[in-house]
């Protein structure tokens, strides 16, 4: 298809089919960590277009998704401030904490509550609001976690007395882990996410794809990045290989950002972070390391924003029977979900992953009749 985008030809796809078919000998899983990937996947219909003994298996790499509900409800404290503007992405102010509330619907209360694009539009708020507090609730992988940890430099450089952070980045590599090291785990292999490796290169994957005999192939969004990863990892698997490989060079996602990687190190450090679906993950999380800490929100207001490892609960269970946490795991599809299209949309959402544009309940929702 002359017409095409590069990386949507459809003689290459056809390509890329025929060869799976072809050599996919034996069944195996394989789970795409991210949620944009899943969208691809569905949106495309590539999961209708492969070998029936080649199954797909939805990652937990939504960022909203997984943000844990006692997150949400400190975001909450810290918006029913009066003192507070509060910042965030479009995303997160649907998502429900441990109660039925969200963001959306404090703004609609009254609470300051204000969408963001990029990071750096919370200073310049900050700057015109000088009598007022503004949190920045930044959440996201470590594809965002580099102009979070900027607009920190930024606000303590220029001492800005009025901007803090609530932060809920999160790490990709532990939560593969967690995955992998779980009873019930049905992962064969992983197709990574590029843009996150854009950022981290490939060397946190090495130690995870030798030590669990794991095959883990860097893969982009398109088409194309997506067949080409499944059929690199399904070709380790029928060789009984487990190595990194990258299928994304064009991101440069094998050596990742240097500069970014460096910034990710000057303002944080990894923490301790609880996972919605996933619970507690060992340093799977990322905190403001001093000097920046001075613009944490949970010291600046610590009434109302304490941190996560102070959680003793495990509230990740959502609400009415909705199995999202299951979801977030890779155990359950979406459409297996008893409260799937019954009551549960993205006009009225259950759960995280029907929220999230990013979700895969979401991405099912959107796209499955389509496929």
């Amino acid at each position: 298809m002359s017409g095409s985008p590069p990386h949507r030809q459809r003689q290459e796809v056809q390509r890329l089919l025929d060869a799976l078919h072809t050599e996919t000998r034996r069944s195996w899983t394989l789970m795409e960590v991210c949620g944009g990937q899943t969208h691809a996947i569905l949106r495309h219909g590539l999961d209708q277009l492969i070998p029936p003994q080649l199954e797909l298996i939805h990652g937990p790499g939504c960022p909203v998704c997984v943000t844990a509900a006692e997150t949400i409800d400190r975001a909450l404290a810290l918006a029913a401030r009066p003192e507070v503007i509060l910042c965030t992405y479009g995303d997160m102010l649907r998502v429900p904490g441990t109660g039925p509330s969200h963001l959306l619907e404090a703004r609609a209360n009254g609470a300051d509550v204000r969408v963001i694009t990029a990071p750096l539009d919370v200073l310049a708020v900050a700057r015109s609001h000088p009598g007022r507090q503004v949190v920045f609730f930044a959440v996201g992988f470590e594809t965002t976690a580099p102009a979070t940890a900027l607009l920190a430099h930024q606000a303590w450089s220029g001492g800005a007395q009025n901007l803090s952070l609530l932060v809920s980045h999160v790490r990709v590599p532990p939560a593969m882990e967690a995955i992998l090291t779980a009873p019930e785990c049905r992962v064969q292999g992983f197709l990574a996410a590029g843009h996150v490796c854009a950022v981290m290169g490939r060397t946190e994957y090495e130690p995870i794809a030798a030590q669990h005999r794991r095959p883990i192939v860097i893969t982009g969004f398109e088409p194309l990045d997506l067949l080409e990863g499944m059929l690199r990892a399904v070709r380790q698997l029928e060789r009984g290989e487990a190595r990194v490989e990258d299928a994304y060079p064009r991101a440069g996602a094998g050596v990742g950002n240097a500069s970014a990687r460096a910034l990710i190190t000057k303002v944080f450090t990894r923490c301790d972070q609880h996972w919605r679906g996933l619970g507690m993950l060992p340093g799977s999380g990322l905190r403001l390391r001093p000097p920046y800490d001075a613009l944490d929100a949970a010291r600046r207001f610590p009434s109302a924003a304490r941190p996560d490892t102070d959680t003793d609960t495990d509230t990740d269970t959502d609400t009415e029977g909705c199995i999202s946490g299951l979801v977030l795991q890779g155990l359950a599809r979406p459409d297996a979900c008893p409260r799937f299209g019954r009551g549960c949309s993205p006009e009225r959402p259950l759960g995280a992953p029907m929220v999230s544009a990013e979700g895969a309940c979401a991405a099912y929702w959107r796209y499955r009749e389509r496929t």
